[in-house]
């Protein structure tokens, strides 16, 4: 194929989203010639579409559950939330989806950018497609890293794109609250979008199909905020599925398994992500368009040869959070300059070299009234592995620094400890707060900090880190 030029870096990454711009920061910073392509807005999906967006939705509707139940502030924030106000917000915090600083941020750290669409052309080649319609190939002495991403998975319904559904694009970039909001799917981005939108006033109906929201979590988290949901006005069905849906006119109509039909103005769906992986030429090098890539856990994808390709992020599937795909980018970065410089890599468990936290302890929070943050495993988890665990709960709600906090305060802490080894291998917190909880578990699960020694770790009074004093006396008086 004919081209405009040819250029040679040491790395390419394809994709600039947070995942690409920690990989090419870590080997510009180490001397390597480092080149990243991206075809949409440098920042990627978290930036301007997910992580920044969705939280700006909802710390106005976290905030004011929490101030309502604070003595003396109840009045003044019984209205109404100001939507444009909160939309004015959102669009601050995702820079107007504006790439303008970020790409500043690659050229202040010696990264070079390629506008268009990157695809694989054989080992060692990347092919680009630019917007003036040219072409660029790329060669790199080192390596390749694809950085690319996951998308939203849209169910396989007939006419569903004549539909227009909403996925999160469109729900964390909408310009008006729509009236009423069908939201299909119990996960993260469903139960924190119905959250954010019912309270900007949208009457959500939520549909789940199974009978619980949050399934990958423990059961009491789904309930607590399947409560939480109720009260504030919206309609969560479980055990439901939608088996049709057309857009008549300016509604959306959805027909559903049980025969029920619901009339909205639009629908969103949550139902679970797909790896970019689609048209970026994996054929080329002997994998399959549109499937995830596996990797090892020096994120090097074992399947090509020659240890110069990288999958790195969501697209690998190891954990599609954004802070697990930095902390991926951060091993693969060190991995591909260790083998740049001819060193070998040390493949020990806590080596920089191997990336283990995202098999092992994956921290999340959930956005919702109540918050969520779990890490490690649940007890669903331990009984799947054949863990021996020893499981001690208590309600959060009994602190002090709780009822500082909400003077109705529900929430609930559980640990998950191994018997054998003495150690976390699992916290759930649910709650108002316990956001800021989820690291100190997290330390205590990759650290293998001993049980008798947490006791030695003394939380300050009156705060909800408390729970992990009340955790450690609950065991020891059961």
């Amino acid at each position: 194929m004919a081209t405009d030029n040819t250029r040679t870096y040491d790395v390419i990454v394809i994709g600039a989203g947070p995942v690409g711009e920690n990989v090419a920061e870590r080997t510009a910073a180490a001397g390597l010639s480092t080149l990243v392509v991206e075809s949409e807005l440098v920042g990627g999906e978290c930036s301007y579409w997910a992580c920044e967006p969705s939280k700006a939705l909802l710390r106005p509707a976290l905030f004011r559950a929490d101030a309502a139940h604070v003595p003396g502030l109840h009045p003044a924030v019984r209205g109404p939330l100001d939507v444009e106000a909160v939309l004015a917000h959102r669009d601050r915090m995702s820079a107007d989806r504006r790439d303008d600083g970020q790409v500043a941020w690659l050229k202040s750290a010696g990264i070079e950018l390629l506008r268009g669409h990157g695809r694989l052309t054989g080992e060692r080649e990347v092919m680009v497609g630019t917007p003036d319609g040219g072409t660029v190939l790329l060669r790199a002495r080192h390596a390749v890293a694809v950085c690319t991403g996951s998308g939203a998975a849209l169910p396989p319904l007939p006419g569903i794109e004549r539909a227009r559904p909403w996925t999160s694009r469109e729900a964390t970039s909408a310009r008006q609250a729509p009236g009423r909001l069908v939201v299909v799917g119990a996960g993260v981005v469903g139960v924190e979008m119905a959250t954010a939108w019912q309270a900007l006033g949208s009457r959500v109906t939520l549909l789940a199909r199974g009978g619980r929201l949050l399934p990958g979590m423990e059961p009491f988290a789904g309930e607590l905020v399947t409560e939480r949901l109720r009260e504030a006005g919206a309609d969560v069905r479980f055990d439901l599925r939608v088996d049709g849906v057309e857009r008549a006119g300016d509604e959306v109509r959805v027909t559903l398994s049980d025969g029920g039909l619901i009339t909205a103005d639009e629908i969103l769906f949550a139902t679970g992500r797909v790896p970019r992986s689609q048209d970026i030429g994996l054929d080329t090098v002997g994998l399959e368009p549109g499937d995830w890539i596996t990797t090892d856990d020096s994120l090097t994808v074992t399947a090509v040869p020659g240890n110069w390709l990288y999958a790195v992020g969501d697209v690998n599937r190891r954990a599609l959070f954004t802070h697990q795909g930095k902390y991926q980018a951060r091993v693969a970065g060190a991995v591909i300059v260790a083998r740049a410089e001819g060193e070998p890599l040390d493949t020990g468990r806590w080596a920089p070299h191997s990336s283990t936290a995202d098999v092992e302890a994956v921290p999340g929070v959930v956005f919702t009234d109540p918050e969520v943050a779990s890490v490690g495993l649940t007890v669903a988890d331990a009984e799947r592995t054949g863990r021996d665990v020893e499981v001690v709960d208590y309600e959060i709600g009994r602190l002090a620094g709780a009822l500082q906090y909400r003077t109705d305060y529900q929430g609930r802490a559980r640990i998950l400890i191994d018997r054998d080894r003495q150690v976390v291998v699992g916290a759930t917190f649910v709650g108002p707060g316990v956001a800021e909880l989820l690291y100190s578990a997290t330390v205590a699960i990759t650290g293998e900090v001993p049980v008798d020694r947490l006791w030695h770790a003394v939380p300050a009074f009156p705060t909800i880190s408390e729970v992990w004093l009340r955790l450690l006396e609950t065991r020891r008086d059961a």
